[in-house]
């Protein structure tokens, strides 16, 4: 079983007894698991997390490659050696896994969805928000260049056995072939629906592809015409891995299901409630296929033995304190929960989360907390945190408050949510605080 962790926790099913399996978990994340890679190769584990960072596992201690100034969305294993990024920056980043070097890509206006390799190795192709598809020389200093003709943002790409064809598919609904020598596109299916991820299988011999309304369907790659279809009553499809020498494709959905389809008999093998709270948006075989991957909402990365997923009850049982029930909370936690708690720990630092720790936040300068990676535009504001300025914060929201910031835009509208927000972080902020800490 694979088990390269930072902490490997052996997780017995209650419902199971004497019966019950292990499974493993890669914790250390401070934030949602957004992609997962595994690298046969090497036994390594890569992962792509809301908390800027990407983790890079392998023995006993993960590596933290940090570089991305927002959440990291995307990471694929490049040659040996090489691993590369994409997040809600706009921004590519390759990595040479050795030294922990970062260069840098920039060029896309919106946030980096899905990366591919072409099979010469030679390109990197990344889905962008902003409807276009960058491709990256990976070698030389040639200028990137940019296909655009969807009408909406790109949520997947990936290589053609030949290396001048890549397909995509987006939000617009279309899955498209294009030619990178010069640009051109067709469209090979329009679904109307969003759609969100593809898989394409061995020799472009078939192309599945999961969609916004829960369609999970197989297609002729060149015609576009129907091979299977296994769409149940679950949506959306968020995330697919295939793996084949042994012909499992994965589709993880927003329900927190993985259903595990053979891809040489087209038909459904297992049908796993795997996230006890959905979804699941990160998935990747290992061990030659005999582990899955998953990643969602949890700060964790779940793995189990592919022939035993039956046997097991659905991970995410350890309560997380962003996916209690709104309802036994005091509204001001409420509020801070809905806006705040994905990002911010309570805690003393350090801390893995997106931003930084809001421990003794009051009476700080914006921008003053040291180790945290600020924007130029908050570390120069001329800001301290109160009661005031929180308030004005959320009543007019970051982008007008302190625009040009990476603090995501939402509003508090109603002034007593307001206040009952600053009352609770007033309380839960303070360094001899007595109420329970938030997990980082």
């Amino acid at each position: 079983m694979f088990r390269p962790v930072l902490a490997l926790m052996l997780c017995m099913s209650g419902a199971l007894g004497a019966a019950a399996q292990d499974f493993t978990t890669l914790k250390g994340h401070g934030g949602p698991i957004m992609g997962v890679a595994h690298d046969d190769a090497r036994g390594q584990v890569a992962t792509a997390s809301f908390d800027n960072s990407v983790g890079l596992w392998r023995g006993r201690e993960p590596r933290w490659l940090e570089g991305h100034g927002a959440a990291v969305n995307t990471v694929i294993f490049l040659a040996p050696g090489r691993l590369a990024s994409g997040g809600d920056d706009f921004a590519v980043i390759l990595w040479d896994i050795d030294s922990g070097a970062a260069t840098r890509r920039d060029g896309h206006k919106g946030k980096v969805a899905a990366l591919a390799q072409s099979p010469d190795g030679a390109l990197l192709a990344s889905a962008s928000w902003d409807g276009s598809i960058g491709l990256w020389p990976l070698t030389g200093e040639a200028a990137p260049r940019f296909l655009k003709g969807h009408d909406a943002g790109v949520n997947a790409v990936a290589f053609g056995a030949r290396g001048n064809r890549l397909y995509s598919a987006s939000a617009d609904g279309t899955i498209r072939i294009w030619n990178t020598d010069d640009g051109s596109n067709r469209i090979l299916a329009n679904h109307g629906f969003g759609v969100n991820r593809f898989i394409l299988g061995p020799d472009d011999g078939w192309l599945a592809y999961g969609a916004v309304d829960g369609v999970t369907r197989v297609i002729d790659p060149e015609s576009g015409a129907q091979i299977a279809d296994f769409s149940l009553d679950r949506r959306p499809i968020l995330s697919m891995a295939h793996h084949a020498p042994t012909a499992q494709l994965a589709v993880g959905d927003g329900h927190g299901f993985i259903m595990m389809i053979d891809s040489a008999q087209w038909r459904i093998a297992r049908d796993f409630r795997a996230m006890r709270r959905g979804p699941v948006w990160a998935l990747a075989f290992a061990d030659d296929g005999a582990s899955i991957l998953a990643g969602g909402l949890d700060d964790v990365v779940y793995s189990w033995p592919v022939a035993m997923l039956s046997e097991f009850d659905p991970a995410g049982g350890e309560q997380r304190s962003f996916l209690r029930d709104p309802a036994t909370m005091p509204n001001g936690e409420r509020q801070f929960m809905r806006k705040c708690s994905v990002c911010h720990a309570l805690t003393p630092p350090p801390s893995r989360k997106a931003g930084p720790t809001l421990y003794d936040v009051f009476g700080r300068k914006a921008g003053a907390l040291p180790g945290y990676p600020y924007s130029d535009t908050l570390a120069g504001a001329d800001i301290t945190w109160s009661d005031d300025t929180i308030d004005a914060l959320f009543d007019i929201g970051p982008d007008h408050f302190i625009p040009g910031s990476k603090m995501p835009m939402q509003r508090i509208t109603d002034p007593s949510d307001r206040d009952d927000l600053v009352a609770f972080l007033r309380k839960a902020t303070a360094p001899d605080s007595s109420s329970p800490q938030q997990e980082n």
